[in-house]
Formats: C-alpha cells, sequence, structure tokens
C-alpha cells in the first residue's frame, strides 16, 4: 500500500491545529492511503536558525515566551498541553520525532508521497521552510492541500523569493483561501485551487462521532477567545442577558484565565468538540471555532481579532469560509476537497 507523510502544525497547544491535522490524516486514510503526520517539533536551536534563514521578526520569540508563561502559571493550561499528545497516541498515527530539517530530510524516505497542510503553515509572518517541503528527496512527489497564507497583501520582497524558491517542484498545489491563491499567483506565477480546511473533510456526524460528552447543565453560552480583547466578554454578557443563560469559558489566554466566567479547563480535542456541540450559543474569535460552531449546527457569534487595515490581518480566512459555506454549503465542499486528494495523492 502507498505511503504518505503529512506536515503541519502539531505542537502549538491548539484545539483547530490538532483536529484539521486528524481530519486530514483520516480522510487521506479512507482514500485507500497509509498514512501519518511527521511528528515535526523543532527544538530551540532549529527555531533560531529558520529566524535568520527565513527572515522573520524576532518579535515571534516574545510571542511563544508570552504563551509559555500562561503554560507554566495555569495548571489548567498545563493539562490541556498534555491532553493534544495523548489525542494523536490515540487517534493518529505520527512518526519519530523530527526536531530540525536534517531529521525531517532522514524521515522523509519512507514515504511515496509527502503532503503539507493545513492551517496557516504558510504565512509569511512565521515562514519556515520544512512546511514547503524542502526536505523531501528527489523523485517523491509533493502535493499542497490548503495550506494559508493567511494574509490579504504582498510580504515583503525577501519573502516573496523565498516562497517562489521553496514551492518549486510541488505536483499539485491547492490553498484554502482565494486571497492566498491571489497572492500566491502574483509572488509565484502558479494557479493554486482553493480548497476547504480539513476539518470540512468529515462530516458533522463523523465530528460528533468522536467529541466527548458535553458539560452538565446545558444549556450555556460558550466562549473561546484566542485573543485578548475585553470587548470579547462583554459581547459574551449581552448574549447571555439575551438568552438567559449561563456563560462557559475555554480559557487560552492570562486574561481568559482571569475572567469571572466558569471555565472549562484542562480539555483535550475530544471535549473541545463536545462542549461546542452542546453550546447553545458559540461565541468566538477562533478560526477553527467558527468552522466547528457551523459544522455542528449551533448558533456561532464571530468576532473579529484583527483590524481589517492591520497588514498582517488574518480574516480573509473568515470572510473566505463564510462566502463558501453560504454558496457550497458543507456537504458540498466535503466531497469537493476529498475528491481532490484522491486525484493529486495518484499524481492524476
Amino acid at each position: 500500500m502507498s505511503r504518505a507523510g503529512v506536515i503541519t502544525f502539531l505542537h502549538n497547544d491548539n484545539y483547530g491545529s490538532s483536529l484539521q491535522a486528524y481530519a486530514l490524516q483520516r480522510a487521506i486514510r479512507e482514500t485507500g492511503w497509509e498514512c501519518e503526520h511527521l511528528d515535526y517539533d523543532p527544538d530551540r536551536g532549529e527555531k533560531i536558525r529558520n529566524l535568520l534563514r527565513s527572515g522573520n521578526h524576532p518579535k515571534l520569540i516574545l510571542e511563544g515566551l508570552r504563551k509559555r508563561s500562561v503554560k507554566t502559571g495555569q495548571q489548567g493550561a498545563r493539562e490541556k498541553s498534555a491532553a493534544i499528545p495523548e489525542f494523536y497516541r490515540r487517534r493518529m498515527k505520527l512518526s519519530r520525532k523530527c526536531r530540525s530539517l536534517k531529521d525531517l530530510r532522514a524521515a522523509a524516505g519512507a514515504y511515496d508521497v509527502l503532503v503539507c497542510g493545513s492551517d496557516q503553515i504558510w504565512n509569511p509572518v512565521w515562514l519556515n521552510p520544512a512546511y514547503f517541503l524542502t526536505f523531501a528527496p528527489a523523485g517523491i512527489r509533493r502535493v499542497a492541500y490548503a495550506p494559508s497564507l493567511g494574509i490579504r497583501t504582498l510580504p515583503p520582497r525577501g519573502k516573496v523569493r523565498r516562497i517562489r524558491k521553496w514551492i518549486r517542484g510541488f505536483s499539485a498545489v491547492s490553498v484554502r483561501e482565494q486571497e492566498g491563491a491571489e497572492l500566491l499567483e502574483k509572488m509565484t506565477g502558479i494557479r493554486a485551487e482553493v480548497m476547504p480546511d480539513p476539518v470540512c473533510l468529515l462530516s458533522r456526524g463523523e465530528w460528533e462521532e468522536i467529541a466527548a460528552p458535553s458539560p452538565e447543565g446545558a444549556p450555556y453560552v460558550l466562549c473561546y477567545f484566542i485573543g485578548e480583547n475585553p470587548e470579547y466578554r462583554e459581547k459574551a454578557q449581552a448574549l447571555c442577558r439575551e438568552t438567559g443563560l449561563r456563560a462557559l469559558e475555554i480559557p487560552v489566554t492570562a486574561e481568559g484565565y482571569r475572567s469571572s466566567f466558569e471555565h472549562l479547563e484542562g480539555l483535550g480535542p475530544e471535549e473541545f468538540l463536545g462542549a461546542v456541540k452542546g453550546a447553545a450559543c458559540f461565541c468566538t474569535d477562533s478560526f477553527h471555532g467558527l468552522v466547528f460552531g457551523t459544522l455542528l449546527g449551533v448558533r456561532t457569534e464571530l468576532l473579529r481579532r484583527y483590524r481589517e487595515e492591520d497588514p498582517e490581518s488574518k480574516n480573509s480566512r473568515v470572510d473566505n469560509f463564510l462566502r463558501l459555506i453560504r454558496e457550497k454549503g458543507p456537504e458540498e465542499l466535503r466531497q469537493e476537497g476529498r475528491a481532490w486528494l484522491k486525484r493529486n495523492l495518484q499524481g492524476e
């Protein structure tokens, strides 16, 4: 049986990242391929080397330290961090740990095709050649399934040159947003197809199948905020007054852990799905939160995390999803994504 190796974000303690990885691996397996994710978890030296070779801003280090401080100070954050690898152990197949591009090159020869995707692995803000499969040995086909650039404007010229170089040799390229496809064509001349995020490759029933039981005491307004903005909880409180329901929060940030809402701490991906499924209303600034709320049929109130004029705004991904779900619906998106995968894994 042919083997596919997939690379994406696995170690950022994020429910959307872990669940989109699960969905893509499951969808590839259901096409008849063996599949595992390359367990890329770069060490400190690799992160510093990439910062230099990719032209990324040192502020990324500060953002990483801020996230780490939350995990250090909160038991719930540490429990969540431990629950995600446990989810991978039970639900997915991962390669041995790869701490560098050298490790990835050594592992890559075991596959017939390498797939990068999805999530914001091609976002120029945190550019990394590993997610362009630059470690692939000669002769192994490279396929991009719906990586997201996450931006609406061209990145600096140095990053354009890197992307143009790294994308050479792909046998098939799709991206997650129409804006990303247009930017990629401007940068490289490649016309990428637009494919849905991997979580759309599974039906509502398939997600409900792995969801844990919902929290007791339903119904409730569920809050899940990646950003820090006091207006978020004001909106949630307004929803509670409107509906007469209590608020539950899945905290992510330091501000979230300090909020007065009742907390759901230390959840794994399946418990996250169960909490969303059981909500009467879901209030979130998360892209994957929006997608899961929509797929699970929950009233979802989206709060935009970025100003439209911000050059690093990632609002294009939510706009693109809302447009696609309105035009095509979940089932057509699911069939379209699965057909693209099956066709391009085989190299047709």
